[in-house]
């Protein structure tokens, strides 16, 4: 939170402290109006609410545009649907066409430069690494909500989503990461 809206809260609450007991609601609202308070708070609940509108509609757009791979082969370093797609190419390629950004082509860079979340805080666009080939973060997938995460999975299959709750993804799961999309969203 920006340090000018904790001084204004601040301000508000020293007001709000510093008027007789008897101060109606209105009373404050004509206070926070006069000093010009009221129109920057307004101002900066509207600019969040817009930057969280395009973040929802941008992840949104992320977990869409992963599901329209349903299917594509799976192949060793792909990173096309005309090719095939290996994990960490079919993440990157969602990103970059979805959001414009252009993760590392491996897994584990992927997890690497991206922001360490609880698997709790998980929310769909996040993504979740697993160790399928005794190393960490040997695989990437996109989590698209409910305990599931689309991926390429391996030789043989196809992209799909899984759930990450069976005993495979369970004893398997190496941790979740946030791309930080919203350093994206323009002003």
């Amino acid at each position: 939170m920006p340090r000018w809206i904790l001084a204004l809260l601040l301000v508000c609450a020293s007001a709000a402290h510093a008027a007789p007991a008897a101060a109606s609601p209105e009373d404050i609202e004509r206070f926070l109006a006069e000093k010009g308070l009221l129109t920057q708070l307004d101002d900066v609940r509207h600019s969040m609410a817009d930057k969280a509108h395009v973040v929802a509609d941008r992840t949104a757009d992320l977990v869409v545009n992963a599901m329209g791979f349903i299917g594509v082969p799976y192949r060793r370093g792909g990173s096309s649907a005309a090719t095939g797609f290996d994990c960490s190419g079919f993440v990157r390629a969602i990103y970059e066409q979805t959001v414009g950004m252009i993760l590392p082509r491996r897994a584990d860079q992927q997890a690497a430069t991206t922001q360490v979340i609880d698997k709790k805080e998980l929310q769909p666009g996040d993504l979740v690494f697993f160790n399928t080939m005794r190393r960490a973060f040997s695989h990437v997938g996109i989590y698209v909500g409910d305990g599931k995460f689309i991926h390429s999975p391996r030789t043989g299959s196809e992209v799909r989503v899984e759930d990450m709750r069976q005993s495979y993804w369970q004893r398997r799961f190496d941790g979740a990461r946030r791309v930080a999309v919203e350093s994206k969203v323009e002003q």
